[in-house]
């Protein structure tokens, strides 16, 4: 079998129907397909197999107690049986072609550790190309994301040889924010990271708050920014690394460094930054008297809400 399909799946009951039926509808037929319900405390488990009936490639439905989303992955790896694993979050969907094209790929680029394809990012109705500029082929994986920091792979449009996802044991699972980057860079330090210019998945920004964990605040222990130590050594030798992490250090700890409650905690890893990289902007931001990024943050995210709401009532 060439593609185990695994849809991890936790209280997403109005959105899992769309994405079970987008891997159905591949034009690519040698797949299976593995649904993980992750102690859904909605319909969900009953959505899903109602969209499966009628299947007509391998399938299995499987319930577990709630876990997280990397173990849910994990288990529905250990169930599969293709030669390359790729991941579709119940929320998101993909392009009928997304398996072929993928297919394409590998062939195409056999020395690769991990495939990826571009995307689109759905956001307010409207669909837009997320990695601009990149074409087809072998990529430096670090210095295309620290370039653009936009994610050249993500959970929904990669392919990963069975081998390469064994071998690291899949994701993380007390990592709930991050898991993925986690398991990715491992795999692009050691491996080729192929990618191909077509957006074939949809990453879907608009599904509700509720089921898409928004607007909390991950704790450390369980946020990969402060469990990337293993990468301290590679850090200092691989310029493109240390960007890339400087970079996802100043833009995603933010949010930490305004709250009370992980304030120490941010400036204790955002002191690994190199801040002569970061542009003027994120380190104005930092300068900021703390009482001013919270009001910023207040009046960021009422603008959004504002949009939300307008977006539902049109």
């Amino acid at each position: 079998m060439r593609f185990s399909v695994i849809i991890p799946l936790y209280n997403k009951a109005p959105y899992v129907k769309k994405a079970i039926e987008s891997a159905l509808a591949q034009t690519w037929r040698d797949f299976e397909l593995i649904v993980v319900d992750d102690g859904s405390s909605d319909d969900s488990y009953a959505v899903a197999e109602s969209a499966l009936k009628g299947c007509t490639v391998p399938y299995q439905l499987v319930h577990q107690e709630n876990a997280g989303v990397s173990t849910a992955r994990n288990n529905g790896g250990a169930l599969s049986h293709g030669d390359y694993i790729c991941f579709l979050d119940a929320d998101d969907w993909w392009a009928p072609t997304f398996l072929e094209k993928m297919n394409g790929l590998i062939r195409d680029y056999p020395e690769a550790g991990i495939y990826g394809t571009n995307y689109y990012y759905v956001k307010n109705g409207a669909e837009r190309v997320c990695i601009e500029g990149v074409e087809t082929g072998y990529i430096n994986y670090c210095r295309v994301y620290a370039n653009r920091l936009k994610m050249p792979l993500t959970s929904i449009s990669v392919a990963i040889p069975r081998h390469v996802f064994n071998f690291y044991k899949g994701f993380v699972p007390k990592i709930k924010l991050g898991e993925d980057f986690m398991l990715w860079i491992q795999i692009a330090l050691s491996y080729k990271v192929a990618f191909l210019n077509s957006p074939l998945a949809y990453y879907n920004q608009d599904s509700d708050p509720v089921w898409r964990g928004v607007g909390h605040l991950v704790s450390p222990e369980n946020h990969m920014l402060w469990n990337l130590d293993f990468l301290s050594e590679k850090e200092i030798s691989d310029p493109d690394l240390k960007r890339l992490l400087d970079n996802l250090r100043a833009y995603g700890l933010l949010p930490f460094f305004i709250s009370k409650q992980y304030h120490n905690a941010a400036k204790k890893e955002l002191s690994k930054v190199e801040w002569g990289g970061q542009p003027f902007k994120i380190r104005f931001l930092y300068k900021m008297p703390r009482l001013m990024l919270v009001f910023r943050k207040t009046l960021l995210e009422l603008g959004v809400a504002v949009k939300r709401r307008l977006n539902m009532n049109k």
